[in-house]
């Protein structure tokens, strides 16, 4: 540790990313989408006007949020965009969450959520999954500073309905409950409609994985104006530009293209669906999921063992080194032909026979 630093990031434990790693591996492990961006996304990219790099991106990014308010049927002013909904997640962590009360989280989930915690002094009630695996919407206390989760939930990759969510937004109306659903689009229901009968619902979304558009980090939440007036309040406190012109653009250009948007969900669940039941059949436990990756635990060799095998056969999986979650890999879904190379890897090492 640097004595140049304060005693505050001294005191933090920092998020740690998924590898990307130098060499060429069949990469699994940061739930990226395997398919490319929208056409459009190219369109936009080969005809940008390099001259405009001269000048300050939209500070509102207007366009990307009236995209946005469109396809989810909302006004403009219920829109917020930021750089990835890591950053909007964050602003959102300091605009409704520091409180006397702790903010209901739970144990498993999107681990930033407790870095967050941490980097703002934020107390935080961690509650336990269900025996399923589920987050408990029943166990968040209605005395909390705010409930925290996400849905589907990760790296559990379990989804609630609308109508349960509702049923905890019935009885939690004092503080903000943010659902954030940055895997909603394989498999899992929205809670966006519920924004007109619960004005402290706010819901965070992403470009990387539907979208296909990690490289370019954009995020969004959708809430009442007044929780997108917080949001802004904090936003224009810390940085007034988060989002590039050309990130803007981009963006526009991927939320205009349903068709393609709904080809690649639809992909991505027919592969996972097809990857789950190839293996279930070598003895691995697997989730269910509703989202672009599979949670499992393996029954015949040890999860670590099995993460190293397949590393060594170029193959990068997500394995997680804390006690609750060392039993499990985390498996992004790929191409076909990518994850019929990881079965095959796994019925080699678990002696099944193709």
């Amino acid at each position: 540790m640097s004595q140049f630093w304060s005693p505050a990031v001294r005191a933090l434990t920092p998020y740690v990313p998924g590898e990307q790693p130098r060499e060429k591996l069949i990469k699994l492990n940061t739930n990226e989408n395997p398919y490319p961006p929208a056409p459009g996304v190219a369109e936009v990219l080969r005809e940008y006007a390099i001259d405009r790099l001269r000048l300050y991106p939209d500070p509102g990014a207007h366009a990307l949020r009236e995209a946005i308010a469109r396809h989810h049927d909302v006004a403009v002013e219920q829109v917020f965009v930021g750089n990835g909904s890591d950053e909007v997640l964050a602003l959102a962590f300091k605009a409704f969450f520091e409180r006397d009360e702790a903010l209901a989280v739970p144990t498993i989930s999107y681990s930033f959520y407790p870095v967050y915690c941490d980097f703002y002094g934020i107390t935080m009630n961690r509650l336990p999954l269900t025996e399923a695996l589920e987050v408990d919407l029943d166990a968040f206390p209605t005395d909390s500073g705010g409930v925290v989760f996400a849905n589907p939930n990760a790296p559990t990759g379990h989804a609630h309905s609308r109508e349960a969510i509702a049923g905890l937004l019935e009885r939690y109306t004092e503080r903000v409950v943010l659902v954030d659903e940055a895997y909603v689009d394989f498999g899992g229901e929205s809670v966006v409609p519920l924004l007109a009968r619960f004005p402290n619902l706010l819901v965070t979304g992403t470009f990387s994985k539907s979208r296909s558009l990690a490289g370019l980090r954009i995020g969004y939440a959708i809430g009442s104006p007044e929780l997108i007036d917080g949001l802004n309040r904090v936003k224009d406190s810390f940085n007034s530009y988060p989002l590039d012109s050309i990130a803007i653009a981009a963006g526009v250009a991927a939320m205009q293209d349903d068709e393609h948007f709904r080809a690649c969900c639809n992909a991505v669940i027919a592969t996972r669906e097809r990857t789950r039941a190839a293996l279930e059949q070598a003895d691995i436990q697997v989730l269910p999921s509703c989202t672009n990756f599979l949670f499992v635990r393996p029954r015949s060799i040890d999860a670590e063992a099995l993460f190293t095998g397949l590393r060594e056969r170029g193959i990068l999986v997500r394995f997680f080194d804390k006690p609750s979650l060392n039993q499990f890999l985390r498996i992004s879904i790929g191409t076909d032909d990518e994850m019929d190379q990881l079965i095959d890897a796994i019925y080699v090492m678990t002696g099944v026979n193709a």
